[in-house]
């Protein structure tokens, strides 16, 4: 097999979410909110905060662990290391650096990336390109996120605070040279739009900014993250079937062949609309949001993990993951189970 068939084929999954269940109605202790208000809106039930002194790393690593005992291999097999996330541990250096220690990798290279919700399809179109290109063997694509520890839990953050949960999801992916085994990634399409960056974001701590944080900047809470609900999800409910379309027609592939849909978990009425859009039966789609909220770059490797666990997907099935994030940023990747 030449390098140009090369596929890049997932053998490993896993995912690990904190112990603690914050439910709606404890949020509804905590500010003006409701059950049936956020479950009308988000379809949220619960989500997973992390308990005091928990870490991102502490996330990534057990979901790490995981995915290297569902494919049977060590850390050492791997070859480097890809972590996207939009909630850092340290401002510098990148999180996958501690994650790197902990799960005692040697020397391997890693890096941060960030591309917020859809941070994870950016991670695994590198490391697709990294094993097909030949450069590497096996790849480790993580996403983690801590949200609950920078949000604003009050009334004023109601909109953003209920959405968000933290969890980690993590895959190894493996160069597949046999010619009888289909299974891999066919297509990756992403995209971005920078000038809708404010629409949902976190203003400070900044480097554009001396100092980067001072008491007004707290007092006026602009280190909690805001979000321009209707905007992002008119942009998302457009962008996100344009994309998915844009990656199926580039596998050849259509809507009604694939398996399974898995969309990133920001808010289920985002979700069904797309679906309803694209006429995808109910039982073709699979959701988590509701049991641990929006992880942001962790959603996706966390549903692909239950899925794995679950073993809801057979051999040779088609699977099509979709995102849309701050940045704006959007993509969607088709593979071969």
């Amino acid at each position: 097999m030449n390098r140009a068939s090369v596929r890049a084929r997932i053998v490993g999954t896993g995912m690990y979410v904190p112990e603690r269940v914050v439910t709606n109605d404890e949020l509804a202790s905590m500010m003006d909110t409701s059950d049936e208000w956020i479950q009308q809106r988000t379809g949220i039930r619960e989500r997973r905060w992390v308990n005091d002194g928990q870490t991102p790393v502490d996330l990534a690593k057990a979901a790490c662990l995981q995915a290297l005992e569902s494919a049977e291999l060590e850390i050492g097999d791997v070859d480097c290391i890809l972590l996207a996330t939009l909630s850092p541990q340290h401002d510098f250096p990148g999180t996958s650096f501690f994650l790197h220690e902990e799960l005692k990798a040697g020397e391997i290279p890693c890096i941060d990336l960030r591309a917020q919700c859809s941070g994870f399809l950016y991670a695994l179109n590198f490391g697709d390109a990294l094993i097909t290109s030949g450069k590497h063997e096996r790849v480790m694509v993580v996403g983690c996120e801590v949200h609950s520890t920078g949000l604003d839990i009050s009334t004023n953050g109601r909109d953003v605070t209920v959405i968000f949960g933290d969890g980690a999801g993590a895959l190894i992916l493996e160069a597949n040279r046999d010619e009888e085994d289909p299974a891999g990634i066919l297509q990756i399409r992403l995209h971005a739009q920078g000038r809708h960056a404010k629409r949902l974001w976190i203003e400070a701590p900044s480097s554009g900014t001396s100092p980067r944080l001072d008491q007004q900047m707290l007092d006026e809470g602009r280190h909690f993250p805001r979000m321009e609900g209707r905007q992002v999800f008119k942009h998302a409910v457009t962008r996100m079937p344009e994309v998915l379309l844009e990656a199926l027609s580039a596998a050849s592939i259509k809507v009604d062949d694939v398996n399974l849909f898995l969309f990133h978990q920001a808010n289920l009425r985002i979700n069904e609309f797309v679906s309803q859009k694209l006429e995808i039966p109910e039982e073709k789609v699979f959701s988590n949001i509701q049991r641990f909220g929006n992880c942001s770059a962790a959603s996706i490797p966390m549903l692909l993990a239950e899925v794995d666990r679950n073993r809801q997907l057979e051999r040779g099935g088609i699977v099509c993951m979709t995102a849309f994030g701050s940045g704006f940023t959007w993509g969607s990747a088709v593979l071969r189970w």
